[in-house]
């Protein structure tokens, strides 16, 4: 670079960084009317702070977070004051009514997670609702996200996709859950601790056939790492290795008749609660497209097995 780009290059960045600048002023001057903001914080990357989130969280009288000592550093990163106190699963019960009665209060009432947006993998949806419920305004400030950040770089496809959270720990409720799953029309996405990836990988393959796949791990952070393949070369390939850092799976969906009978068998099993035989094999051979007298069969060696 040139002394003359160079010093465009500066003139264009002293630019850039007052319009930023105004833009986060004139955020903080805006009025914050009372209410529930639902506040998404970066993933790792601290720069990923949207100017709205910001300000939203520097005009809050309380913060409420996952864990206050995670927080007050991306808080104080930004200088902003605000108080902060926990909100998660062990106390959300004890918690929320202190919440309600803060925003009938008038008080501008912030919800953030340790990383990303608010609710998704996260408590919350109970205390939304009965916000919403109280009719006290809930507002989200959107941002980053894990999954969506996940399933961006994947390359598969994004058209439909489904979040599919957690998978269970044990490997029989793990199986049985993917095979619930194995008939969605759409892109999977899962978040895994980094000791269960590659079993986890493992049984995706076993479950759902060798489909395409991603492994992403520390999104946005330093050590960013995206793998592409097959499950089962992705599982071969972390069996091995001791994986670290935050784990999302994305897997691609169902290829035409891709459909194995553990799928189709968790499709019957919740349409024969309420249809017959007959009307449940019709509603899943449509759905999963395959062969009708292939799923009548295994509908009447599920009956054979359960008659009830």
């Amino acid at each position: 670079m040139n002394d003359e780009t160079s010093e465009i290059a500066m003139v264009n960045a002293a630019a850039i960084a007052g319009r930023a600048s105004f833009e986060l002023e004139r955020q903080l001057a805006l009025p914050h009317p009372p209410g529930l903001y639902l506040v998404a914080t970066p993933i790792g990357h601290l720069a990923d702070m949207t100017l709205r989130a910001i300000a939203t969280l520097a005009r809050a009288d309380v913060v409420y977070c996952e864990d206050t000592r995670h927080s007050r550093t991306l808080l104080a990163h930004y200088a902003i004051r605000a108080p902060l106190r926990p909100y998660h699963e062990h106390n959300a019960e004890e918690q929320r009514p202190r919440i309600l009665n803060e925003l009938a209060d008038g008080k501008v009432v912030a919800l953030i997670s340790d990383a990303g947006t608010p609710l998704v993998s996260d408590p919350g949806f109970k205390l939304v609702r009965e916000a919403a419920a109280h009719g006290h305004a809930v507002v989200s400030v959107p941002g980053p996200s894990a999954s969506l950040t996940a399933l961006t770089v994947s390359g598969l496809p994004t058209d439909a996709f489904f979040f599919a959270g957690f998978l269970p720990a044990k490997e029989g409720a793990r199986r049985t859950r993917l095979a619930e799953l194995a008939a969605v029309p759409g892109t999977l996405v899962f978040f895994e601790a980094p000791t269960r990836t590659a079993a986890t990988l493992a049984d995706l393959a076993h479950v759902l056939g060798d489909r395409e796949a991603a492994v992403a791990r520390e999104l946005t952070k330093l050590h960013e790492e995206v793998r592409r393949g097959s499950l089962s070369t992705l599982a071969r390939d972390t069996a091995e290795e001791a994986l670290k850092g935050e784990v999302v799976i994305v897997v691609g969906p169902p290829a035409a008749g891709d459909v194995d009978d553990a799928a189709i068998e968790a499709s019957l099993a919740r349409a024969l609660e309420t249809l017959s035989i007959r009307d449940a094999s019709r509603m899943v051979s449509e759905t999963l497209k395959v062969p009708k007298a292939r799923v009548y069969d295994l509908a009447l060696e599920l009956k054979r097995r359960d008659p009830r």
